[in-house]
């Protein structure tokens, strides 16, 4: 548990200040840059300190002149700390909506333009949902998610969901599929212990949904590219 306890200290130790200095500021001048950047050093010396090292391919692939749409698998909560650390630019995200109600956590969220989603919604609020993205989206900011809506019980892909390809179709954004992967082995779901290990991250080629008839022609696409970045026992 010790690498655990470090990494809850360091998020601790780096996340207050960060909270005290940058929530107001945001209130202020409604400038979220500086919360944002410290999120992401409290997020990335946390790993660092619990001895998480990170292999990373293909950030050159990524467009630099336009919001993108970031589709991952996902196999351990330490998958967003990873995606936000990496990503260039700023990123938004799909989050659970109990997670948008915890006390100074969830100011933060908001102030980021992060999206609350309820699993089990109904079809209005998913449409909420996808429109709010969308007007993230013409901001400039990325919109990040998983799209199998869960972690993985055991590292193998899973059905994806269907939100993050409305989006895409609406908005005509570039899709950037990412496989990651060794997460699940740094600390596996179910689990809050944790162990050193390399996470292996890879962003692949750009995908312009106006090149696809339909969504289910888009998510396969995205899931082959995904997949081609994942060990062969974690693409079925």
């Amino acid at each position: 548990m010790i690498f655990t306890f470090i990494f809850m200290s360091t998020m601790v130790i780096t996340g207050i200040p960060t909270a005290i200095l940058f929530i107001p500021w945001c209130w202020l001048t409604g400038n979220v840059l500086p919360l944002y950047k410290g999120t992401r050093f409290m997020l990335s010396s946390s790993c660092w300190m619990s001895g998480v090292r990170f292999h990373v391919e293909g950030r050159e692939r990524i467009p630099t002149d336009r919001a993108c749409i970031f589709m991952s698998n996902h196999v351990s909560n330490l998958d967003p700390p990873a995606l936000i650390s990496l990503i260039p630019g700023r990123t938004s995200a799909f989050m659970k909506r109990s997670l948008m109600n915890l006390p100074v956590l969830g100011t933060g969220f908001r102030q980021g333009d992060f999206i609350a989603v309820d699993r089990k919604g109904s079809p209005a609020a998913a449409a909420e949902s996808v429109a709010a993205a969308q007007r993230v989206l013409a901001k400039g900011v990325h919109m990040t998610t998983f799209v199998e809506g869960t972690r993985s019980p055991d590292g193998r892909m899973l059905p994806f969901k269907k939100g993050p390809f409305f989006l895409a179709m609406a908005s005509g954004a570039p899709v950037i599929p990412v496989s990651i992967h060794g997460t699940e082995k740094i600390q596996g779901k179910g689990s809050v212990r944790m162990h050193p290990g390399t996470a292996h991250v890879v962003f692949h080629d750009p995908i312009d949904p106006a090149g696809f008839a339909t969504r289910e022609e888009l998510m396969t696409a995205v899931r082959t590219s995904i997949a081609s970045g994942l060990p062969e026992w974690m693409r079925t």
